[in-house]
């Protein structure tokens, strides 16, 4: 049983992370080398088509890496321990975890840190980032334990309560997202630029983990696992 799980997580990574890096490959590197143009010492070198090549392979190689961690540490192992504390079923369970993971692992990290486009400097040191953003990972992961709690108690509730109370614990972020240190960034990007790069990384991310969770939901789909072995009686 623990082996199918984590099959079925990581062929669930695998399918989303080259969604997610083709997505890179495509639409982040033509955003992310349009970005560079901004910068102060940005030039044109030699053997641009190998270039470009060699960062598309790169970008979906990563992606397919990325998904694979994502699809065997969420999908195999996480979801084998905490499916039947998952709110829902089926593939609602998966999405809800695919949220929890986009929360912990990117959402509440950027509140304090949001993505920055290349050429851009930061004043916090890279020691207290990385601090930061495992302290926001933890509470990132907190509030999704508090969310999936509150849905539980709640159970006969309104959906509207319900849906109100499952969401309240989003609201906690607010707290280390207020005392974290200021970060003011320089560069030569131009802001409504930069936010448009925000926004498209977490696009792809959203991308990333839904692709994942549907994959996950389609694989347990009954419909597919079963195997007819019902077969019509004959009379002899």
């Amino acid at each position: 049983m623990a082996t199918d799980h984590l099959e079925r997580g990581a062929l669930a990574g695998v399918a989303g992370g080259l969604v997610y890096g083709l997505f890179v490959a495509t639409v982040g590197n033509a955003f992310t080398a349009g970005l560079e143009t901004f910068e102060p010492d940005h030039g044109h070198g030699g053997g641009l088509a190998v270039s470009d090549l060699t960062t598309a392979a790169a970008g979906v190689g990563g992606g397919v890496l990325w998904g694979l961690l994502f699809g065997v540490a969420v999908f195999g192992i996480a979801y084998y321990f905490l499916e039947p504390a998952l709110p829902g079923s089926g593939a609602t369970r998966r999405f809800a975890l695919a949220a929890a993971g986009f929360l912990t692992v990117s959402g509440a990290p950027w509140l304090v840190l949001p993505p920055q486009p290349p050429g851009v400097e930061q004043s916090l040191g890279t020691e207290p980032r990385m601090l930061w953003y495992g302290g926001m990972m933890v509470a990132g992961a907190t509030v999704a334990v508090l969310s999936g709690l509150a849905h539980r108690r709640t159970a006969g509730r309104h959906t509207a309560v319900r849906a109100a109370a499952t969401l309240a614990p989003l609201a906690l972020l607010a707290i280390p997202a207020a005392l974290a240190p200021a970060n003011p960034v320089h560069g030569h990007v131009p802001a409504a630029l930069a936010s448009a790069y925000r926004w498209t990384v977490v696009f792809g991310q959203v991308a990333l983990w839904t692709t994942i969770a549907a994959v996950h939901a389609w694989f347990d789909d009954p419909e597919l696992a079963a195997v007819d072995t019902d077969y019509p009686s004959t009379a002899d």
